[in-house]
């Protein structure tokens, strides 16, 4: 049989029943608060130039604005150091982009994303890729156009538009008649390619303007039409 074990004995201690190691606790410091957020669209553009006093017409056409959208674009702000750049600035581009035409006016915002993708022109993405997502419904055609338009499932009509916007801003010099038979091969006139041209032209102008002078887009547009159709 094995050896019983003998009984282990408690030793005996006058220090009474052990005690937890003493913890030093150390005070948290005083919560510092976060500092406020700086917002991207402020200022406008990085020139001081003072704003001039708004013409009647302005203060309408800003007005109105304020109506429709709740806010004036920045690149309208922009320009308003100088009424008469102003008025033509606004003119042109409400002609070019909102005028009839038999492009409708979301193949014209799609033009002017594809060129302003191709100068990365961080305002005209950031404005015209809300523009397209609003009158598309479709916020992914408006991520992939500012990405890279070639990844959108395109009609023939729109690839090829875009093609050529793509090229004439490019390589403007490589353009020729073979680029121009393409948009009658999908149906575009003789006027709508003027139109198309157009618009990549003001486009190429504006993405330099906003470049130069680091234009900054309005915030609001960052959230606008983002949300997937049910």
């Amino acid at each position: 049989m094995p050896a019983k074990r003998a009984p282990i004995k408690k030793a005996a201690t006058k220090a009474g029943p052990l005690k937890s190691p003493a913890v030093k606790v150390v005070a948290k410091p005083a919560s510092v608060p976060a500092p406020e957020r700086q917002r991207d669209d402020l200022p406008a553009i990085a020139l001081p130039l003072p704003p001039a006093e708004l013409d009647a017409a302005n203060r309408a056409y800003f007005d109105k604005c304020l109506e429709k959208i709740g806010f004036v674009p920045n690149v309208l702000q922009a320009y308003a150091f100088d009424m008469a750049k102003l008025s033509a600035f606004a003119a042109m581009y409400n002609d070019l982009m909102l005028a009839p035409s038999g492009l409708s006016k979301l193949e014209r915002e799609m033009i002017a994303v594809v060129v302003s993708a191709v100068n990365r022109c961080y305002y005209c993405l950031t404005a015209h890729g809300a523009a397209v997502r609003q009158l598309s419904g479709d916020p992914i055609l408006g991520e992939q156009l500012v990405m890279n338009y070639r990844a959108a499932r395109l009609d023939p009509r729109r690839r090829a538009m875009l093609d050529f916007a793509a090229k004439l801003t490019e390589r403007p010099n490589e353009v020729e008649e073979d680029d121009r038979e393409a948009l009658r091969r999908v149906g575009l006139s003789e006027r709508d390619i003027w139109d198309v041209s157009a618009v990549v032209g003001f486009f190429n102008m504006s993405n330099r303007i906003a470049s130069a002078t680091d234009m900054r887009p309005n915030e609001a547009y960052h959230a606008q039409a983002r949300t997937l159709p049910e």
